[in-house]
């Protein structure tokens, strides 16, 4: 299978985290990858307004209303990240000094922190739900530097597994620069029934996705969630 490498523009604003420093795309990034056989861990955030804070760490709540659903399948072993992303109630376009505006950010709650994987923008940018599904495999780059490196330079996914509730799932827009929805990392089990990585595929929405849209966020973070993985592997 031929690997592409990931590269997408965005319009340079504000990110919460350290001083950074944009820059142009690395010359070697992460590759959009099929799914893997198997995972080593599994995780969800349930992203919320209320949650975001600016570059001092200073609360600054996003867009009023809006949710976001993020699950991450993990194989640290081949450092392949894949990722189901579903905002709901987002308006305007995305802004951001990463190459991307949705990110994995190393940071504790109420606390900034470094980019450390920048992930396809949720998609159509408009009044109803965006989504993003897919994998990718490190090394990682944001395109953004901090002391003279890529914060996603010599990350390793399994400094997620080590310690996941510090890390942090958010997006950007231009209207909520220092994010639009936030939320810590949650570990759920790996396993379950034979299904597609992006969810049902005849509905395209991810079952995680709809489970928070039914019964609301609180329900995933309150119990755990078993995920579904697709056998076999398939471009993206």
């Amino acid at each position: 299978m031929t690997k592409k490498t990931y590269a997408r523009p965005l319009t340079i604003g504000a990110l919460a985290g350290v001083a950074l420093l944009t820059v142009g795309l690395p010359a070697h990034a992460e590759t959009e990858v099929a799914e893997p056989s198997e995972f080593t861990s599994a995780f969800t955030v349930m992203a919320t307004p209320d949650q975001v804070i600016n570059n001092d760490g200073v609360a600054t709540p996003g867009q009023s209303g809006a949710t976001g659903t993020f699950t991450f399948r993990i194989n640290s072993d081949q450092e392949i990240i894949c990722y189901d992303i579903r905002l709901e109630g987002v308006t305007g376009d995305y802004q951001s000094p990463a190459k991307t505006a949705t990110h994995i950010h190393q940071a504790a709650v109420g606390q900034p922190g470094p980019p450390r994987i920048a992930f396809p923008n949720p998609a159509p940018v408009g009044d109803g739900p965006r989504t993003s599904s897919g994998c990718l495999q490190g090394p990682f780059t944001t395109g953004v530097v901090a002391n003279g490196a890529d914060t996603g330079d010599g990350f390793s996914l399994k400094q997620i597994e080590a310690n996941p509730s510090g890390f942090t799932g958010d997006s950007h827009t231009v209207t909520s620069p220092a994010g639009v929805v936030r939320g810590q990392l949650s570990a759920i089990p790996v396993g379950g029934v034979d299904t597609g990585a992006g969810g049902a595929a005849a509905s395209g929405i991810h079952p995680l996705a709809a489970t928070a849209a039914v019964g609301g966020v609180g329900l995933l973070a309150a119990g755990a969630v078993m995920l579904r993985r697709r056998h076999g592997s398939a471009t993206r």
